[in-house]
Order: structure tokens, then sequence, then C-alpha cells
């Protein structure tokens, strides 16, 4: 089991937004397990958070840039980078303004600040969405392509084009995340020249200066653009090198360009909200496909969850039938919800129930029209989670199992007589001292009709 992962303590960094200027303070403090990456404005009244999700996503404009509520993140992409390149889960990014610091323009000052204070595992398994078939994105409009194919790690490659003679078409490829620090992390952002004018007139790039984006010289540069740019960038002089490049940068690798937007990627494609495993091949990529692409994964995870139903031949014969059930719990009829335990490990449980006209709750819950209330459903799986913290100690009789907190309760489908109950629970976390904290689904007639959040304590009688 791979275990969900944090920064050991908080650290600071500030620094200019690009295309704001405006100087900001970032945070990055550890996170509670199924945090993921939450972004937190600490400038604006009730200090609102943001999370790094692909639904927020509003334009791409020179950067990615979400909004919630009315609450904007801007240019989150290389930050983001940044965590899943040091394999973190949960990480929440304080803010003193909407725009991340540009820094040098790469993720490299991010990873060597978390690289200063350290990983560490949380007790919680990682969520990983397995790639099982090819899956892609398509602008007409550019011929940007994204698609992922199955793999036994995350891949990334990343091929441009960018038709002109002083870039050309450059590749990139990470083989494993462990390269990103090594490998990508360090290499920066970048613009045409003929970008940067249109930039500058409208008013962005405030924050940029030579040092941290890359400025390839793609057209004759005219006297009136070369003050510009010297204005622009607070130098007296600003020159050409035989390379391309604008003013005296050196490059980090011949083919950093490329590199970047396999960064850029990375950090976009983080607002799915799952770690994926599966080969990335993006052809040409921005962030307007890339964001596109990751709302279509997001969607897709979403869908592949609520209607991954559990088979269960329920002719073979039970883990543990009601006599073994009621050996280890003390509910008894009318109270005692599951009729049988299908399977159970160290770190999940499956338990049964026949839905029937008899239960002594249709008598009064819609009698004309017999729906199962919702809260004897969650009753059902809470014994079915009881079951499994009991099976911990040796001596369950001697037990009762107590709830402490249901959280993120839903009710989908009616269940009605004559349904049969199949009920799910998985550990959150480890049990410890007798505390579970599980993940409960309820499913009939081949879909999800219930889910919960649930924490129960066992203590002796």
């Amino acid at each position: 089991m791979v275990k969900q992962k944090t920064i050991k303590t908080e650290i600071s960094l500030t620094g200019v937004g690009l295309h704001t200027g405006k100087e900001v303070k970032i945070t990055f403090k550890p996170a509670p397990i199924n945090n993921g990456f939450t972004f937190v404005r600490k400038d604006l009244e009730g200090h609102p958070v943001i999370e790094a999700d692909a639904n927020y996503v509003v334009n791409t404009q020179r950067g990615t840039n979400l909004e919630k509520l009315g609450v904007k993140i801007q240019t989150p992409e290389h930050v983001l980078a940044a965590l899943v390149g040091c394999d973190l889960d949960n990480v929440i990014i304080e803010l003193n303004a909407s725009e991340l610091p540009i820094m040098d323009g790469s993720s490299k000052y991010f990873v060597e600040a978390i690289e200063k204070v350290g990983v560490e595992e949380q007790e919680a398994k990682r969520k990983v969405y397995v790639v099982k078939e090819v899956i892609s994105f398509t602008d007409e409009e550019t011929g940007s392509e994204i698609l992922v194919m199955p793999s036994d790690d995350y891949q990334v490659t990343a091929m441009v084009d960018f038709g002109t003679k002083v870039l050309g078409t450059q590749n990139a490829t990470m083989k494993n995340i462990s390269d990103f620090k090594s490998e990508i992390a360090d290499s920066r952002t970048f613009s045409f020249l003929h970008e940067l004018e249109s930039l500058l007139e409208d008013g962005l790039i405030k924050g940029g200066d030579l040092n941290n984006a890359i400025v390839y010289v793609d057209k004759e540069i005219s006297e009136k653009t070369m003050n510009n740019l010297k204005v622009a960038f607070g130098k007296d002089e600003i020159t050409v090198k035989p390379n391309g490049i604008l003013d005296n940068l050196t490059l980090h690798y011949p083919n950093e360009a490329a590199r970047h937007k396999l960064l850029d990627v990375i950090g976009d494609l983080s607002l799915i909200g799952t770690r994926i495993q599966g080969k990335i091949i993006a052809n040409k990529p921005g962030h307007f496909v890339n964001t596109q692409f990751a709302k279509k994964m997001a969607k897709m995870i979403k869908i592949e969850q609520r209607n991954h139903i559990p088979v269960y031949d329920l002719n073979l014969e039970p883990l543990m039938d009601i006599h073994k059930i009621m050996s280890v719990l003390p509910h008894r009829p009318p109270f005692l919800f599951i009729d049988r335990i299908l399977e159970m490990s160290d770190s999940h449980i499956v338990g049964m129930k026949n839905v029937t006209m008899n239960e002594s709750f249709f008598v009064g819950h819609f009698p004309g029209a017999p729906v199962m209330p919702g809260v004897i459903i969650v009753e059902a799986m809470a014994q079915t989670g009881g079951i499994l913290v009991l099976s911990t100690v040796p001596d369950p009789e001697n037990y009762l199992t107590y709830f402490m907190k249901i959280d993120n309760v839903k009710f989908k489908y009616k269940v009605i007589p004559g349904d049969t109950l199949t009920f799910k629970c998985e550990l959150i976390t480890p049990i410890r001292r007798g505390i579970c904290h599980m993940q409960a689904n309820a499913y009939a007639n081949g879909r999800l009709v219930a889910e919960a959040e649930l924490m129960a304590q066992i203590a002796k009688k």
C-alpha cells in the first residue's frame, strides 16, 4: 500500500506575480489526509479556500487561472507541478495575493523549499486511478492533443512544434516521477518576441524580467520595440545572442522549452485530483488543452468510481451467516440490518441484506409506498463496519461499537422491498485504539444507492 504524503512542517517564500507584478508571500503547510492541494487566500476576509480542481478553471490566458465563488488563484501550475514532482498528496498553500510568485519561471525554488522541510508519510492509502484504455482529448482549433495509455508508472512525454526556426520541434520525456526534481523542475517558462510585444500592450507580465522567462527572438526587433523592452525590464542595454535568446540568459537544456511544457502538463493535470497510473503523451500542449483534458479525466474517474459496483456470487457459502453475525454484534432484530458477511480482510469488509416487505420500519415509513429509511441504510453500513473493527479483538462479544462521526452522507436512489443491498466498507486509516475510520458504500440493482464516511469506536461493555 502506497501511503499519502505531506510536508513535515511549514515553509514560506516570497516573490512577484508574473502578470500582476505584485509581491506575494506563499506558505506551504502540512495538510490532513484526503485534503489534496488547497489554496487559502489569507489576504481576503474569511480566508477562502480554493481546491486545486479542474472544474474551477475559468481561463487559460498565459497560464492556468482558477476561480471559486469570485475568489481567484492565478498561475498555480508551477507550484502544483513541484508538489506532484515531490510525490506529495496533501498540502495547504497560503497566499496573500491572487497570483503565485513566478520566481525564476520554473518549479526549482518550490522543490528546494519542500526538500528543505522534508516529506512524511500519512496513515492513509494513496488514491490512484489505473488507466486501462487509451483516453484522449483534441483541440480541433490548434491541433493540440493529449492522451493517456496504460502503463506501470506515471510517465509524461511532451512533443512541441512552435513553427519557428529559432526553436523548431522539441521533445521531452519523464519516465518516472522521481526524475522530476533533477530533469524537469528547473526548466523555465518562455515566450516569443511577438508574444511579448502583445503582452506588454495588454498590460501583462508586469512582474517579468529577463531572469524569470526565456525570450526567443522569432522576428527582427525594431528600435521602438527594443526601447519598450528596455523600459519594461529596466535595462540600459538588451542584446540578442547567437542562439536567438534575448539578453544573456543561458539555457539549462537544449530542449528546455519542451521540458517546461512537460512541467506545465504535470501541474495542470494535478487538477484531476487523483494520481494517475498511465503514460501521458502531449502533442503541442498548452494550458487550455491540458485543463480540458484534466476536466474530462476528472469526470470520467468520478463516473467510473460511482458506477464501479462490486459483484459477488450470492450462492456461495458466506463468510459469516446470521448466526455468526449475532455472535459478534450485540444487535438483535428488529435492529439487526445485515444478513451475511461475504468478504473481509484487514482493510475492508462486504456485507449483505435482503430487504423484504416484512421489515418493521415499513409499517410507518410510507406504508402506501414503502422506502427504506436512509438512516437505516447508514446504520446497516455501520453494523457491517462494526464487524470489521470487532474482528481486531479476541473477545468481540464483550465489546460495543459506538458512532463518533458521520460525514459526507449522500443518498442517490431509493431502496424498496425486494432489493438486495450490498455494503462495502473500506478503511480510510488503519484501526488504532479501537477507532475505525472508513468509507462505506451501499449498492442495489447494479448501482450506488448511498455512501458515507463513518468513524466509530469499540469499547468494553
